[in-house]
């Protein structure tokens, strides 16, 4: 199934957070903080920023979004304004 999104939506795919610390003690989920950065996977259709694009690294706001699973894989469905800055 391939997700779409509608209007001035992006999908993002989840970063992994590294589940030990350098000191090699291993982090339990709930100790874990959720990360504000993420990958574009796909950009709804009224997007027309040259700033963003498809496999664009970006930071997005703490509690914006909506948290999705699809295919075993982990997505957040937000709004384009809710997007803070692109990683280069």
């Amino acid at each position: 199934m391939k997700l779409k999104p509608l209007g001035e939506r992006v999908i993002l795919q989840k970063v992994e957070v590294e589940s030990k610390t350098k000191s090699g003690i291993i982090l339990p989920d709930e100790a874990k903080e959720k990360p504000q950065y993420a990958e574009v996977v796909a950009l709804g259709d009224k997007i027309d920023n040259a700033s963003i694009d498809i496999h664009s690294k970006v930071v997005y706001k703490k509690y914006s979004g909506t948290e999705i699973s699809l295919d075993g894989k982990d997505y957040i469905v937000i709004e384009l304004e809710d997007l803070l800055a692109v990683i280069e």
